[in-house]
């Protein structure tokens, strides 16, 4: 109604409606000699980002300064019935990082974090999506036990629909669901490089390396997952 378009809403479009004091950071930082930066809120737009006008317009009772501290999980609930919006944000959710923030910088997201962030942009690539490979670095970092299962479910969900994933990954539950699990060792850093077990996580509960007697249950001190998991599809 009042002819605004898209880009009014983006933080990054100098010709928006992005506050001017603070160019849409919400935050202001002063440089001290001889001291760390000091970051403080932005008096003219109280963090919210935007210039009044903007803020003005509401969806759900809500401003877009107010939707861009909404976490990815929260979000989802207010926006469920647009599917473009709540799908990716409910994949976050899956993947266990539901928490952030829609208006978190991306520098402050741990390697972990932009990990799933890139898996849930691929998941909701649609019918224009073609097999992929993808090599995921010890995806699980950080993660509770449930969330870890939780990132389970999501790439199997790559795997079902014709996708390769080669997870480079120590956590137990992990090399367990792999098709193929190669394993490095026989212990680590000089002591290792050599594959020790190639093949199914069954045969690798039989195997006497060091991933294998951990799976099994033996309690060594210090044993430890030393494996390369590679799920295939």
């Amino acid at each position: 109604m009042r002819g605004y378009t898209p880009a009014r809403f983006s933080f990054n479009t100098a010709s928006g409606g992005r506050c001017p004091a603070c160019d849409g950071q919400g935050y202001i930082v002063s440089e001290m000699s001889f001291l760390p930066d000091v970051v403080a809120p932005c008096e003219a737009c109280g963090g919210a980002r935007f210039e009044a006008a903007t803020l003005d317009v509401k969806y759900a009772g809500l401003s877009i300064g107010d939707v861009l501290h909404l976490s990815a999980e929260d979000a989802a609930k207010v926006f469920h019935a647009h599917r473009r919006i709540a799908r990716p944000l409910s994949l976050l959710e899956d993947l266990g990082v539901g928490y952030v923030q829609l208006g978190q910088g991306s520098n402050t997201l741990s390697g972990g974090e932009a990990q799933r962030l890139k898996l849930a942009a691929e998941l909701c690539a649609g019918s224009a999506h073609e097999p992929t490979v993808y090599v995921l670095d010890e995806p699980t970092t950080g993660l509770h036990l449930s969330d870890v299962r939780r990132l389970l479910l999501v790439l199997e969900q790559l795997v079902a629909r014709g996708d390769t994933l080669v997870v480079i990954e120590h956590h137990p539950d992990v090399i367990a669901c792999a098709d193929w699990v190669v394993e490095l060792g026989p212990e680590a850093g000089r002591q290792g490089g050599e594959i020790v077990y190639a093949g199914d996580a069954v045969g690798l509960l039989k195997a006497k390396t060091a991933t294998g007697r951990y799976l099994a249950g033996e309690k060594r001190a210090g044993a430890s997952a030393r494996g390369a998991a590679a799920i295939h599809g």
